[in-house]
Formats: C-alpha cells, structure tokens, sequence
C-alpha cells in the first residue's frame, strides 16, 4: 500500500509543505504496512485507503500564539474510523523531523448524535499538546450531510519506548 498511488500531497489542501504532506502520508503508509506484516488486525490498512484527505496545516494556536497545533482533515462515508493521532504525527514531523504514531493511554469520546451509513463525515484533528514524553489531540467528527457534530474526544499518548538492552544494579 503506498499513498503516492492515490494520494496527491500536492492537491490536499492547508498551509504544510508539499515534502510535509508526503511525510506524514509516508508515516500512515508505514504504519499499514507494519500491521500487515505482524499480522495484527488494525485500523490502518482498512481505513486508510477510504480516507479523503483535505487539509494538512501546522498553525500558530489561537489560545498561544507562541505555540504551533497540528490541524489534519478528512472525509470518509460512514463505515468506521479512528484519525485523532494524524495531527500529534503532523506536528511532530514539522517540528522535529521524525515522528511516530506513538502508545496510546487514553481515548475520550463523546457522542452528539448518531451517523447512518452513507453519509458523509468530514473528521478534524488538532493537538492540544506535545510534549517530549506525553501528547494529547483533539478529534470532532461532523455529519457533511446532515451538518451536525457526531462526536468529539480527547486522544492521549505518549512516544513509543526505544528498546534497548540495559542492566542496572
């Protein structure tokens, strides 16, 4: 599965570099491809192909103006979906170079009203914060079809340990 077979970085939209946009799109690729080699079943490898990609964005906070936030938007149709740590990935890769999709520790979901399948959701993800050890984002679906929220959450995390042989006494 490589996003450059159907994905144009180029003509997603937002503020993020044509090499940005590619980089994080790299990263889910990645990401789908670990998980079918292990033979894990997750989200990445259903999901990321159905996904619609409209904006790439690293922004100043509106909160801190002295902060960045990482902004990603979809669109998809109602089947199922999980997108809140695209934005951590984002903001990591603007600011350091290198990002992973990291541990999750706690995901807070609250529901607004329901999707039927078939309509169209349009998903915004954007980091509350990032730090070297613990991250957070925020996710808020929107029914496109119905104009409506659906549902908004908190994803919490933290960067995934480097395994490295140790002894102490």
């Amino acid at each position: 599965m490589d996003t450059r077979e159907w994905i144009d970085a180029a003509a997603i939209g937002g503020n993020a570099s044509k090499e940005l946009k590619q980089s994080l799109l790299d990263l889910v690729t990645a990401a789908a491809k670990s998980v079918k080699v292990r033979g894990i079943r997750g989200f990445e490898p259903e999901i990321a192909s159905r996904l619609e990609w409209t904006e790439i964005s690293v922004l100043r906070k509106a909160e801190e103006r002295e902060k960045l936030e990482g902004r990603v938007g979809f669109e998809t149709t109602v089947e199922d979906d999980n997108c809140s740590i695209m934005p951590i990935a984002l903001l990591r890769l603007a600011t350091t170079g290198k990002a992973d999709l990291g541990v999750s520790q706690s995901i807070n979901i609250l529901f607004h009203a329901p999707a039927m399948a078939g309509d169209r959701l349009r998903i915004v993800g954007t980091t509350i914060s990032l730090g070297s050890r613990t991250l957070s984002s925020r996710c808020e679906i929107w029914n496109a079809t119905h104009h409506r929220l659906v549902a908004s959450g908190v994803h919490t995390g933290m960067s995934a340990s480097d395994l490295r042989a140790s002894s102490r006494l």
